[in-house]
């Protein structure tokens, strides 16, 4: 294979990874913090990139300014679910929390597909452009990217930084840590535990929030499409080692390059079997991920 091809799908491998793993970031602080799977992760994220679409065709505002607005709204649509749905059966077998978070599953997609069909829909070039400022295309040299992908990469490692600053420099970081570790003993020093269960929904939902408002400058928007990411996002999170954030980045960048390399060594069709084949053979050698403690 032509070197400029390798390199050419090693950066679109790298900056889709960098927003997979952004995505993926969310489910793992839910996991770290509380242990409960949210098989609805990825409907969330589609839930942001309909946000996002809306905002623009009906009130004109670009993805960049209405960010921090679809991010506040699916932080408290996350701090909503815990406490309305998440809580009542956070003491109860984790077949009930699977089953609960299933039918949220459902119920977020069939609404979706009542209210806005199964249409696929992009936003305007304009939109995803940020009224023009990235451009369509750019180049280094002979090495094509996309400006939109560089933005949303670059904002994926500043927003997993920012994340990991709020857990290792923060009282509330250092309390949600505590409750990850041991949740008896954070109770007898102070700590809020049902507080901070809503805060670890409320901040994975923000990010994963975030994520599918980077995904949407250049990815289809449709009801199905939280079904793939949330595969990727379990794939990542255990890959990475539940509760890593950093190592939740480095397996999106794997799978990233994975996917990249799958679609143009194989066949498009195959891409995400070798992400697939990866991650089992990561498994066998590691089963508790690349930065998971044993």
């Amino acid at each position: 294979m032509d070197s400029m091809i390798i390199a050419q799908t090693a950066v679109s491998g790298i900056l889709m990874g960098g927003v997979f793993a952004l995505i993926a970031v969310g489910l793992s602080t839910i996991w770290g913090v509380m242990e409960v799977v949210n098989f609805a992760h990825g409907d969330f994220m589609m839930l942001a990139m309909f946000l996002t679409l809306g905002f623009f065709e009906y009130l004109g505002i670009i993805p960049i300014f209405s960010l921090p607005i679809t991010a506040a709204i699916m932080g408290a649509i996350g701090v909503a679910t815990y406490v309305l749905i998440i809580k009542p059966v956070i003491k109860g077998p984790m077949v009930a929390q699977i089953v609960v978070t299933f039918g949220l599953l459902s119920f977020i997609r069939n609404l979706a597909q009542f209210a806005f069909k199964a249409n696929f829909r992009t936003l305007p070039a304009k939109a995803a452009t940020l009224n023009g400022i990235l451009g369509d295309s750019a180049s280094i040299g002979s090495l094509m990217f996309s400006p939109p992908k560089l933005f949303a990469f670059i904002l994926s490692i500043v927003f997993i930084a920012t994340l990991d600053i709020l857990f290792k420099r923060t009282k509330i970081g250092m309390a949600l840590r505590a409750t990850a570790q041991n949740r008896k003993a954070a109770q007898l020093v102070g700590v809020d535990i049902n507080r901070m269960y809503a805060f670890s929904w409320g901040i994975g939902i923000l990010f994963t929030g975030i994520g599918g408002v980077l995904l949407s400058l250049f990815h289809f928007i449709h009801p199905e499409v939280g079904l793939v990411f949330t595969l990727f996002s379990f794939i990542i999170v255990t890959l990475g080692g539940f509760g890593s954030i950093w190592g939740t980045f480095v397996a999106g960048l794997i799978i990233g390059m994975a996917e990249s390399f799958g679609g143009v060594l194989i066949a498009p069709a195959y891409k995400f079997a070798v992400a697939y084949l990866i991650f089992i053979i990561v498994l066998f050698v590691k089963p508790q991920g690349l930065f998971g403690k044993g």
